[in-house]
């Protein structure tokens, strides 16, 4: 039989179990939260009324559809596509061909700026250029027998064009070109030669704008022919004859009439 017992001197030991309490679930991190809301975005972008499911079909229609009533975003890609190959392939375009004339323009054999290398007629004109070329090209980036070639291929580009072209822009080109000359000319001559060297300038560029300005009028050109307008004073006005007067009826005043 229990008993109880409360004697002072005494303590009751109480037993306590240990009780599980459930645990919260852990948070998901915040790359993990993206990772699933980008995993959930790609999922509903497939799906059957998705973004990317839309894009891809009209991919697929594409070629069917033709360049003018496919989709207006992949015309735009295309069209962008296009326009930037065109441009990286004309700027390659264009480094190769400055490179060629770089090339030509150095290959060009040195020429003598500034001394006597040529002689004759000619002389009194080419002299000067090279000296005035020689004199103004120090501080340029470019050689002055480079400079130099380039005076002369205008000058040559002008007559040749101008001759068979008729062009009013080439022979703008030429009458510029055949002005510096003479400038150069003019400043690059010692002053007892200056006016002979200028006039004997004049006289060849003249000689040669022969050809390059051929077939330049300053009479306006008529487009068409004009209207042949004849005219004739005589004015014919139809005559009509007077009509015939009605026969009177003897009865015509009887009210009785048959």
């Amino acid at each position: 039989m229990p008993t109880n017992d409360n004697t002072p001197g005494r303590r009751q030991e109480l037993t306590y179990l240990p009780v599980a309490f459930p645990k919260s679930p852990p948070k998901p991190t915040r790359l993990a939260a993206l990772r699933q809301d980008a995993r959930d975005w790609w999922n509903r972008a497939w799906d059957v009324d998705g973004v990317l499911h839309a894009m891809w079909d009209d991919v697929l229609s594409a070629p069917e559809d033709g360049l003018r009533y496919m989709a207006p975003w992949l015309r735009a890609v295309l069209m962008t596509a296009g326009v930037a190959f065109v441009v990286l392939m004309a700027k390659a375009a264009g480094a190769v061909v400055l490179d060629a004339l770089h090339q030509i323009l150095t290959a060009v054999p040195k020429v003598q700026v500034g001394v006597d290398t040529s002689s004759g007629v000619a002389s009194v004109v080419d002299q000067p250029v090279r000296t005035y070329i020689a004199q103004h090209s120090a501080g340029l980036p470019v050689a002055a027998s480079t400079v130099y070639t380039l005076w002369l291929l205008t000058g040559i580009t002008g007559l040749v064009l101008g001759y068979l072209s008729k062009n009013n822009g080439v022979r703008a080109m030429w009458t510029a070109w055949g002005a510096v000359t003479v400038f150069m000319v003019w400043a690059a001559t010692p002053q007892a030669g200056r006016p002979v060297a200028a006039g004997l300038a004049v006289l060849a560029w003249t000689f040669l704008s022969a050809f390059a300005m051929r077939g330049l009028t300053l009479r306006r050109r008529v487009v068409g022919r004009p209207a042949k307008v004849t005219v004739k004073p005589e004015i014919h006005v139809p005559v009509q004859p007077p009509a015939p007067a009605a026969e009177q009826h003897p009865h015509s005043g009887c009210p009785f009439r048959d």
